[in-house]
């Protein structure tokens, strides 16, 4: 879509996954700094957009990651959901914090995503630009195994549970 993509994640193999997967840029969280490091990558600016799934400590770091008019979404708070961030600097930088979850959204407001994800993604998965990543798959069974690797946090992908009737 034309973005210069940064992630972070928890190991170098995981960053490497994301390197290969297309990000432009991965910062391990363990032994970086990701907010050195974001504002080394952009010379200095910060970015333009955080996606947030953690929340809790991590608002206060990326409020310092963005970039003038910079937009922080918040998406799940795995991390908690209280935050201590420098308002001054959400002033300062005209910056914009905001969130959102599908899940009490009305009916209507989720097929219109869906029918511009149609439109706009679909094509994307269709050609193989877009791919899920499914790191093992198993028998809904085995969720308890399935739980376990989830919760080791030793995967890169997706854990996907199947059933058959």
């Amino acid at each position: 879509m034309g973005a210069t993509v940064i992630v972070t994640a928890g190991s170098d193999e995981k960053c490497a996954a994301c390197l290969a997967l297309g990000a432009h840029h991965a910062i391990n969280y363990k032994t970086q700094d990701f907010v050195e490091e974001a504002k080394r990558i952009t010379a200095g600016k910060g970015v333009d957009v955080v996606l947030d799934m953690v929340a809790g400590d991590y608002v206060a770091r990326e409020v310092e990651c963005l970039a003038e008019d910079g937009r922080l979404v918040i998406i799940a708070v795995q991390g908690g959901v209280k935050s201590a961030f420098n308002a001054g600097l959400v002033l300062r930088r005209r910056l914009t914090i905001t969130g959102s979850t599908l899940r009490p959204r009305p009916v209507a407001f989720k097929g219109a995503i869906a029918r511009a994800l149609r439109e706009h993604v679909w094509p994307l998965i269709a050609a193989g630009t877009v791919r899920p990543v499914i790191y093992r798959t198993f028998a809904a069974a085995d969720a308890a195994q399935a739980h376990a690797l989830m919760e080791s946090n030793q995967h890169t992908g997706k854990i996907v549970l199947t059933w058959s009737s």
